[in-house]
């Protein structure tokens, strides 16, 4: 582990001493390639060099053991407890830190929600995980835009898809692909029953340009009239748009714009992200040992939460965890279970690495 360590911060101070030559800032791209760069491993090194520093304290509070004073042995033993603690956590911290890079994880993502079993119930549910998602993304400072909504009620939707722009957010969020339940009782239940619907969301890396070559040859691009809820231009022009992309039978629309043109990028958007995704998944099919390292199977029709109303509770399933805090959860307020479905993903690949060596 030491001489990986070793190799990337001799890495780091090329990177530094690159960034540091005029000539750097004559070329954007490398610039910017160069800063990136010397970003993703300066967290990696940080820890490293606090490493070293904490060995080297604790090899001179060693040599104060010997110390005649006795005040002074004491306090080196408190030191030594001190320093072993912390240097158990920082090589723990680099264990993570080492571990493969999912490669998707600085991008951006597409969230989709659909209402499933449930009806009306489950529409409205679907509103109320997006608002859930929106919210957390505003406190994070992410940016989000509506591709495409199909609404379905006065508060609900049977389909709402979204991009969100930001800091390593499929990092974050890629966890949350799969059958959501909720558990509560529905407005219009005069008897007090409790229903339970589902909602499935799917968490999509967003591709770009060069991630997914597609032909235009292949794609079949159908406009029509938009329908539902959408202003004067609504059934006066035809601007929406369906995209099929032919070899591989994925169809995706967009009517929420009123120019076909910016119905049509959304579109496109959303056909290469479906497509890298299932790039992504037959790639990882083919590795077993990989896919064991993900939280649960990543099987968007398997249920990974539930949410129960009555009870205020949300409970993650693939990690068995419950949070009496569902009113803040739903205000966006996930943080908690994000952070133990990464640290839980984190355990499981280190366990396998521990396996395999």
């Amino acid at each position: 582990m030491f001489a990986k360590l070793e190799s990337l911060e001799r890495k780091f101070e090329d990177l530094e001493r690159d960034l540091a030559a005029p000539e750097a800032f004559n070329d954007q791209e490398r610039y910017r390639k160069l800063t990136k760069a010397h970003a993703d491993l300066g967290e990696i090194v940080g820890a490293y060099r606090e490493h070293r520093r904490l060995t080297r304290e604790l090899a001179e509070n060693k040599e104060m053991l010997g110390d005649s004073d006795p005040e002074i042995k004491e306090m080196a033993k408190a030191e030594i407890a001190a320093i072993n603690a912390r240097l158990t956590e920082v090589e723990q911290e680099l264990r993570v830190l080492l571990l493969p890079k999912d490669p998707m994880d600085e991008k951006n993502i597409i969230l989709e929600i659909r209402a499933g079993t449930g009806g009306e119930e489950a529409a409205l549910f679907a509103g109320n995980l997006f608002r859930m998602y929106a919210r957390f993304a505003e406190r994070k400072g992410w940016k989000l835009e509506i591709l495409s909504a199909h609404e379905m009620g006065t508060h609900g939707f049977k389909e709402i898809v979204a991009s969100i722009s930001g800091d390593k957010i499929y990092s974050k969020l890629k966890y949350e692909s799969g059958t959501h339940r909720v558990q509560r009782v529905p407005e219009t239940e005069s008897q007090g029953r409790i229903h339970t619907s589902a909602v499935t969301v799917a968490i999509l890396a967003e591709a770009e340009e060069v991630d997914v070559h597609i032909d235009p040859g292949d794609l079949r691009i159908d406009t029509y009239r938009a329908s539902g809820a959408g202003g004067q231009h609504v059934n006066k022009t035809d601007s929406a748009i369906r995209i099929t992309h032919i070899p591989t039978g994925v169809v995706v629309a967009c009517q929420d714009e009123k120019s076909q043109h910016k119905n049509k990028a959304k579109a496109m958007k959303m056909l290469r992200s479906k497509l890298y995704d299932a790039m992504a998944g037959a790639a990882k099919a083919e590795e077993d040992e990989a896919r064991r390292s993900q939280v649960g199977t990543g099987d968007r029709s398997g249920r990974i939460r539930t949410y129960n109303f009555p009870q205020g509770r949300v409970t993650d399933h693939r990690i068995g965890l419950t949070l009496y805090s569902l009113d803040r959860f739903m205000e966006g307020e996930i943080d908690e279970m994000v952070e133990a479905l990464i640290a839980h993903n984190q355990a499981e690949a280190l366990k396998l690495q521990a396996e395999s060596a």
